[in-house]
């Protein structure tokens, strides 16, 4: 397995949660513990606990009653952890998967893939998107194979 500076925080729960922390600032502004619980389901006591070892790993700074900030480290790995998110939902849509399935796979796969084939999956899409005939025979035999 790759090096934890390469790929994630080397945890689906905290890639989930810096995955999330750094939505929050984005479309707020901060992250607090409460927003955090709210929107992954989880009780605010096992937030609490997750923040104070992300804070412990140096992927974030969490002040008690004042929020959670990403370190430099964070920030990457949340980036690297949307873009994968990202990607691999761009190619799952060329194919016309319905967005439930989608999310599902995408969910699962995000935090297993590793760069070598994400640079793949990220370049057959630009390239499926860019010849439209191609994308149509590669949709054609993906659904001869479906069934």
């Amino acid at each position: 397995m790759p090096a934890r500076s390469q790929r994630t925080s080397g945890s689906v729960a905290m890639d989930d949660y810096l995955e999330q922390i750094l939505h929050l600032i984005e479309s707020k502004g901060y992250a607090r513990a409460v927003d955090i619980s709210k929107n992954l389901g989880i009780s605010q006591a096992s937030v609490t606990n997750m923040l104070r070892r992300l804070d412990t790993e140096g992927l974030v700074k969490h002040e008690k009653y004042r929020g959670t900030v990403l370190t430099e480290e964070g920030h990457r790995i949340a980036k690297a952890i949307i873009d994968r998110h990202e990607t691999l939902t761009r190619f799952l849509r060329l194919f016309g998967i319905d967005e439930e399935t989608i999310y599902r796979d995408v969910e699962g796969m995000e935090h297993h893939v590793s760069r070598p084939t994400l640079a793949v999956i990220r370049a057959m899409a630009d390239l499926l998107e860019s010849r439209p005939g191609l994308l149509e025979e590669a949709r054609a035999k993906s659904r001869e194979i479906r069934g």
